[in-house]
């Protein structure tokens, strides 16, 4: 039988978690789990991320030239969508991790993503809902898409962001959830699958942003949704391929009780001495290692208890677990890493969004017969990831194992540091050659290639190879039995709070340098007469001063957890006295 040993959140003594087949029989070692369950949720996994990446890597094409919205407003629907697909993340790890699990959650929206497809196609097939034909970049007064025509579209759209969110934190937390954390081989290899998701990433990026923004491009963009929907398809018979491998996690019930419970115990106790540290409190013959936080030990409270004369149980809702506040801790602790991570995906948004129109305003000829669409510039970077990925697999972790003594040769912290300081470059690279690209066209009347802005997608593509692995990595190893897909989710919301700046620093920049003369960097759907380049370095400039705040916390972080043995005995913690506490800490909110 396999069998996960674990903390159990509620109980008051170690329990076990059985892993469950899609019968809900206990799972076998030699039969469920391992690589061989995991490549199917690989496969939607690539799938999923070919059908959503060629629609939104180039959708900012059809919303400007199709739908008529004006070039800032394009890129802010753009951002807007992608945020609410990351936003929508932590409903789906909500409910895999307390009510549906993570097979089920992907399979019912899996399919709300499909219909989302399907929709979209409609739409862009049927002229009627559409606006007339009209060239933005030349036409003065083109009829912008409203009434009916825009209500089948954004909730075309907006049913597939339901669904990618819903799906997106789920792949990769069942993926992870097929390798035993108490089989040492099969741990070892959880850093590997990391990085192997991360592979497939790329691959179904790749495909995405070459075949299918081609077909996109050539044949329309309602053809390219047909095919986005077909690709989704695929990816849904790749996951229910492997329903009888999976191991899969029981439903714990709502994550948030548990969290709820320690705040309301804790502040219901605000008035007593509290402990200094769970390593210091009664020993016991059973003992299980648990990570303690030796920061916000004002939560210790809620593991107190009362000292009022009274010998009546407590309630749950007054008396916590130690590894109730633990958890709690570790959520608190890991805040101030996932804030430093929007700002990366800032500038992830501008490279869907403003510098796919940076490519539309130059050369994109190839040969006398092929034009490069500018959205596949997005590809570079993934083309040189599915080469680096695998070194940096079978070379750079086993050497870094060797220097380290870690399983993940760099720890996640260092990771997502080395991708944090690398994007900065990105953006100084994307200003340098817009302003050389407004230049030229403006002064001399000539289109550079469009191959000078690759070396922004390819300075992102390695610095994400480092920050998102990473950043999943961490929170997937931080996060306690029963809460992954929902810790997972929460990288997500990185993505989306990072998309939702993205629109909010447009609008502001807009607003900002707009005069008299001028509607700002950003108001014209002219390129030529915007300063991208401006708006490029003002970004630089917040990577940078990001990268110094994440240093910070990072440390600040690294110095919290330290490894503590704590009692397994609720009632030997419950019953310390907190006599025995006073003037160990004095930290009474």
């Amino acid at each position: 039988m396999d069998i996960q040993t674990r903390q159990d959140l509620r109980g008051d003594c170690m329990l076990t978690e059985v892993s469950l087949d899609w019968r809900g029989n206990p799972c076998k070692p030699n039969k469920h789990g391992g690589m061989r369950a995991a490549v199917f949720v690989l496969g939607i996994q690539a799938f999923e991320i070919m059908a959503i990446a060629a629609v939104g890597n180039n959708l900012i094409t059809y919303v400007f030239n199709e739908m008529h919205f004006s070039l800032s407003e394009s890129a802010n629907i753009v951002t807007n969508f992608v945020g609410t697909i990351f936003i929508l993340s932590l409903l789906g790890g909500f409910l895999s991790d307390s009510y549906l699990g993570s097979f089920w959650t992907m399979l019912i929206f899996g399919s709300v993503e499909l219909s989302g497809f399907i929709l979209l196609s409609v739409q862009a097939h049927l002229p009627q809902l559409r606006p007339p034909p009209c060239d933005m970049m030349s036409e003065a007064h083109c009829m912008e898409a409203k009434g009916f025509e825009a209500t089948m579209f954004f909730l075309a759209l907006y049913l597939v962001a339901l669904g990618s969110g819903c799906l997106k934190p789920n792949m990769i937390s069942h993926g992870a959830d097929q390798f035993r954390e108490d089989d040492p081989n099969q741990s070892k290899k959880l850093s590997t699958y990391f990085n192997i998701a991360y592979f497939s990433f790329c691959v179904g990026e790749l495909i995405a942003l070459t075949v299918l923004v081609w077909v996109q491009t050539r044949s329309g963009m309602d053809v390219g949704f047909r095919v986005s929907a077909a690709a989704m398809a695929m990816g849904l018979i790749s996951l229910v391929s492997g329903v009888l491998l999976y191991r899969n996690r029981p439903s714990q019930g709502s994550i948030f009780t548990p969290i709820a419970r320690v705040f309301v115990a804790a502040f219901s106790k605000r008035k007593q001495v509290c402990p200094s540290i769970v390593g210091d409190l009664v020993p016991s013959p059973s003992v299980h290692n648990l990570m303690h936080i030796n920061k916000f030990r004002f939560l210790n409270k809620a593991c107190m208890k009362s000292h009022d004369g009274s010998a009546m149980k407590e309630s749950p809702w007054r008396l916590c677990t130690p590894a109730e506040v633990e958890q709690v801790k570790v959520i608190l602790s890991v805040i101030p890493i996932f804030a430093c991570t929007i700002i990366f995906n800032t500038i992830l948004a501008q490279l869907q969004t403003f510098s796919v129109q940076q490519g539309s305003s130059m050369n994109a000829q190839l040969a006398d017969s092929f034009k490069v669409p500018p959205a596949s510039l997005q590809a570079i970077p993934y083309m040189m990831l599915i080469v680096l990925v695998p070194i940096y697999e079978t070379c750079v972790v086993p050497l870094a194992r060797r220097l380290t003594g870690k399983d993940p040769g760099i720890s996640p912290l260092q990771r997502i540091g080395v991708g944090l300081f690398t994007v900065t470059f990105s953006m100084v690279a994307a200003a340098m050659i817009e302003k050389k690209r407004r230049e030229t066209a403006v002064g001399s009347n000539e289109l550079l290639s469009i191959f000078w802005i690759a070396p922004q997608f390819l300075i992102f593509g390695l610095s994400e190879m480092f920050t998102a692995v990473g950043l999943i990595e961490f929170f997937y190893k931080q996060s306690s039995a029963g809460m992954q897909s929902f810790s997972t989710a929460m990288t997500y919301c990185s993505y989306s709070f990072g998309f939702f700046l993205s629109s909010l620093l447009v609008s502001s920049v807009n607003k900002i340098t707009s005069s008299s003369s001028n509607g700002g960097w950003l108001s014209d759907n002219d390129l030529n007469k915007d300063r991208l380049d401006l708006f490029y370095w003002l970004l630089a400039a917040l990577s940078l001063l990001n990268f110094f705040h994440y240093l910070f916390w990072a440390k600040w972080y690294s110095d919290t957890p330290s490894p503590s043995t704590v009692t397994t005995h609720e009632e030997d913690y419950r019953s310390v006295s907190s006599s025995k506490h006073v003037g160990a800490d004095q930290d009474v909110p």
